[in-house]
């Protein structure tokens, strides 16, 4: 069975800040996030990168969650990534959590979830040709990267 992969807010958010929301569909094929991700990088505010999110959702490739996120964990993180962690422990080995967040990966490890970061996915894209480098990618960021990793 194939993964499905779902995508929390801070991923999101720099990935489209590097110009590297392209990478998901290719990486991943079809990617998920719950509606309270989506109002979380999409707040209507014209934010930076708000308007590559807007096209990855119109693409189709970005979609939120099909099902109700029923709550049966009782963790203290923010909504997107609570929503996150509560699509997948019924099944651990069938979902990939992307989050950047260091006490939603804790949460997520806990609960025997494979997570992996932005750094992760900017590492792929390398590994699968997808960049050809990484200095100019990081280089050309405004916001570190591996800033994420550290919250």
């Amino acid at each position: 069975m194939t993964k499905k992969v779902i995508v929390d807010a801070s991923p999101l958010i720099g990935l489209a800040l590097v110009d590297g929301l392209i990478w998901l569909p290719q990486l991943f094929g079809q990617v998920f996030v719950p509606e309270s991700v989506k109002q979380e990088v999409l707040p209507g505010k014209s934010a930076p990168g708000e308007q590559a999110l807007a096209q990855a959702f119109d693409s189709g490739w970005l979609t939120v969650w099909p099902e109700i996120i029923i709550s049966c964990l009782d963790i203290d993180l923010d909504a997107g990534e609570t929503d996150c962690i509560n699509i997948a422990p019924s099944s651990p080995e069938n979902y990939l959590l992307i989050m950047d967040e260091r006490a939603g990966r804790a949460v997520a490890k806990e609960y025997q979830l494979q997570v992996v970061g932005t750094a992760a996915v900017i590492g792929l894209a390398k590994k699968r040709g997808l960049i050809a480098s990484l200095e100019p990618l990081l280089k050309s960021c405004t916001v570190p990267i591996f800033e994420f990793q550290r919250r």
